[in-house]
């Protein structure tokens, strides 16, 4: 076996790909990709009644949104059940496993008789003594562990931890109905595929000494652990949808940038040094288990809104408009492609946009003035800007930009200096009238930025269509 580092995520698809897996995801490619090893992805579908093909499709549409490339096809545990049943059979022949015929029921009536003769319950928990037969019932396939003694866990995170084994019921390896479990499937799993080191969340932590005493039992080497601590709530309660824990690709529907997200998840539980932004190469090169903290994380909402922030302010427009145009016709604003021809368009839009908006889906509901026929002015906007005296002033721009052949920003800010001087205004008098006829509300990006961007034609349409609104409001004094 090559001494290469392998690693692996094991999502089990009984719902959507959620924070704490994909932060698991994560630490275990960085740590592949930092030791030159590889990152493997296995889909745990052994529960056969929770596990659906949405889930799956889900993971996997995650993990190509962040990034997180695997370097073998994809494992499916439902495909390896003959694997499986061939390593019970081996515990089974060498005295390893036995068949249990007792029902959850009479395991619990066994503890409760234990305790009432004050004779230790898991004992008679293990069902040391159910072997026999029972007619018309299936049997469990139960492990026998160790009666005596320790198993202890050298975790490279908290260190080494001891488990008694006198605390460890016989966990069952099969049940009854045949479907074989998940501390079985994993071990068989881990070692044949060649994991040398397992990174995972510490709510796994006590299923990791029954796995080591499995590995030993069917003669295999246990890998390397490294358990990660949990995330929580802002309530420093374990992290659920209350806290806003859904789905990783709600957060892509919601306007969110993934690296913004890989920047966020890498830094939740994990530091080097004070520095708060990493690219991925980046966290690749510092990432090491060393710097993962041993105390829970919390989930900060406005920490990772700051993050997308800072990624959409200082990300490449041609790129932010390729997604910028997705969400645009995700949020309906768009029902068809735009043509190349318009791509320059939208990389203006976001460029004058990028700076202020923290998510694209901000970007997208402050942008349809952009991508609009007609624009509906806003009622309050309309009341108080576009009253009588703004009339004259929308007629000037009209007649000064038809006559303007260059709309670029520093021609548009000269003929808006002329209109300074010929009416002693300031010019937020003109800027903000044109700027409610242009999007139909009082805030925009720069005003030459804004009229050069829609372009002449649509710029002198809405300033007719803003004097058409007054005409026919006569209240507008």
């Amino acid at each position: 076996m090559s001494n290469k580092i392998r690693v692996r995520f094991a999502p089990s698809p009984t719902g959507y790909l959620h924070i704490g897996g994909v932060r698991t995801a994560l630490f275990n490619y960085l740590f592949a990709r930092k030791q030159g090893g590889a990152f493997v992805l296995r889909i745990e579908d052994t529960d056969t009644e929770r596990s659906t093909e949405e889930s799956i499709r889900a993971i996997l549409d995650g993990m190509e949104w962040l990034g997180l490339d695997y370097d073998e096809e994809p494992v499916r545990q439902s495909s390896r059940n003959e694997l499986y049943q061939e390593h019970i059979d081996r515990l089974l022949a060498e005295g390893k496993a036995y068949p249990c015929y007792c029902s959850k029921e009479e395991l619990e009536e066994r503890r409760k008789e234990a305790l009432k003769e004050g004779r230790d319950p898991r004992y008679d928990g293990r069902c040391r003594g159910g072997v026999d037969p029972v007619p018309g019932r299936e049997p469990a396939i139960r492990f026998k562990a160790p009666h005596t003694g320790t198993t202890v866990v050298h975790d490279l995170i908290r260190g080494p931890i001891e488990f008694d084994n006198s605390q460890m019921d016989d966990l069952i390896i099969r049940r009854s109905l045949g479907m074989q479990t998940y501390n079985l499937c994993v071990v068989v799993d881990d070692a044949l595929m060649g994991m040398t080191h397992i990174i995972r969340g510490d709510d796994h932590l006590t299923n990791t000494p029954k796995q080591i005493l499995l590995y030993e039992a069917l003669g295999f080497k246990p890998p390397r652990y490294a358990h990660v601590p949990m995330i929580l709530g802002s309530d420093k309660t374990r992290l659920s949808k209350r806290h806003g824990a859904t789905s990783i690709m709600a957060y892509k529907e919601m306007g969110y940038l993934p690296e913004a997200m890989l920047n966020y998840l890498a830094r939740l539980g994990w530091g080097c040094g004070d520095e708060e932004i990493f690219s991925l190469e980046e966290l690749i090169e510092k990432f090491s288990l060393e710097g993962i903290n041993k105390s829970p994380a919390v989930f900060n909402p406005e920490k990772l809104l700051w993050l997308n922030h800072h990624y959409i302010k200082n990300g490449d427009p041609k790129r932010l408009a390729r997604l910028f145009h997705e969400m645009l016709v995700e949020k309906g604003v768009l029902d068809v492609p735009l043509g190349e021809d318009r791509q320059g368009y939208l990389e203006e839009v976001v460029k004058c946009q990028q700076e202020k908006r923290k998510t694209l889906v901000e970007m997208v509901e402050e942008s349809t003035y952009f991508f609009r026929d007609e624009i509906e002015i806003d009622e309050k906007a309309g009341k108080k800007v576009l009253k009588a005296a703004a009339r004259p002033i929308l007629e000037k721009l009209k007649a000064k930009l038809s006559a303007q052949k260059a709309f670029t920003e520093e021609a548009l800010e000269t003929v808006f200096r002329e209109i300074m001087e010929e009416e002693e205004l300031k010019l937020g008098k003109i800027a903000q009238p044109l700027r409610v006829a242009l999007t139909g509300g009082t805030v925009s990006p720069g005003i030459f930025e804004l009229v050069s961007i829609l372009g002449k034609e649509t710029v002198l349409s809405r300033i007719d269509r803003a004097i058409d609104y007054m005409e026919s409001r006569p209240d507008q004094s």
